[in-house]
């Protein structure tokens, strides 16, 4: 049986971390960390329900790398992002 994790592997995934927010797609699951591909760090939300509900951001900054690492200790949540990924900054 596939965790929850597990479960949004090749999925877009929105993150929040005790200091961040990230969007990517989810790679790979480890014990420590999650690896995320086509990543941007989400400077400003703006209203974060009107982000959820509309895909946009205020603030975003995407990553230049492949893939980018996130340890899962400073995890606080993570959905499903049923928007494009942003790549552009902004």
């Amino acid at each position: 049986m596939k965790t929850a994790l597990e479960r949004l592997i090749g999925q877009p995934v929105f993150i929040r971390t005790v200091t961040m927010y990230y969007v990517g797609r989810l790679k790979e699951v480890y014990k420590n960390e999650l690896v995320l591909t086509e990543c941007s760090w989400v400077a400003d939300t703006g209203r974060f329900h009107n982000a959820l509900r509309d895909g946009v951001f205020s603030e975003v900054e995407p990553f230049v790398s492949e893939e980018v690492i996130v340890a899962r200790g400073g995890l606080i949540d993570m959905c499903h992002w049923g928007h494009a990924i942003p790549t552009e900054q902004k």
